[in-house]
């Protein structure tokens, strides 16, 4: 076990739903000797305000938020303070996501089905220096990354795309509105809607029409 001269890992929760952080709280009670929560956020537009007055070892923060996504919480946090250490949460077992949390310069990339224990021992490790991934994450990481050296992957890819993303993308460019690419891939129009916000991050625009423009003129898809 890693442990801290200074007593346990200090850690504010970043969450834009109450419930999320106070689910994590009560996760890390019992752990209080190695982890203790100083602090918390709900949402990440008053996130910078709380880490910069606590000063807390890690925050803790989930990657996709309403608004300001936890990837730019992360960039503006480093910015401001380098040795800051970041460990993103996601529902979202996509090594494109980890590949993101480690270009902005987050210490680890955890997924919200960890066990407690689990959670404990991988903020002490970020704590120690360690970099946080997901064990299975990382193996795919490995075989993804070289995949993507060989050019041996999903069209939108080199441009940060998901594998779900690049398949919205693809529809967006035939014409298929969000209620037609909901229902061929079952899934919810707030999930196209959310999609689609993190393509136009990614792709640097604002609107579908710029999206299709890009992708067609980068040459994602002819």
């Amino acid at each position: 076990m890693v442990t801290s001269a200074t007593g346990p890992v200090r850690v504010v929760l970043v969450d834009d739903h109450e419930m999320v952080i106070e689910g994590l709280k009560a996760m890390l009670a019992s752990f209080h000797q190695r982890v203790v929560v100083v602090g918390q956020s709900v949402g990440a537009e008053d996130a910078l305000r709380v880490i910069t007055d606590l000063e807390p070892d890690i925050v803790l923060c989930d990657i996709r938020m309403q608004g300001i996504s936890g990837l730019d919480l992360c960039r503006s946090m480093r910015g401001l303070a380098p040795e800051r250490k970041v460990v993103l949460l996601s529902v979202y077992d996509d090594e494109q996501y980890l590949f993101q949390a480690l270009r902005v310069g987050a210490s680890g990339y955890l997924l919200k089905s960890i066990s407690s224990d689990e959670l404990v021992r991988q903020l002490e490790l970020v704590h120690g220096g360690s970099t946080a991934i997901d064990p299975d994450m990382a193996v795919r990481a490995v075989d993804t990354a070289a995949r993507m050296q060989r050019d041996e992957f999903w069209p939108g890819a080199r441009q940060g795309l998901t594998q779900r993303e690049s398949e919205i993308m693809s529809f967006m460019v035939t014409g298929l509105s969000n209620r037609g690419i909901a229902t061929r891939l079952i899934i919810s129009d707030e999930t196209v809607k959310s999609h689609l916000r993190s393509i136009y991050r990614k792709l640097g625009v604002s609107d579908r029409t710029t999206a299709v423009a890009t992708a067609l003129r980068e040459g994602i898809f002819q």
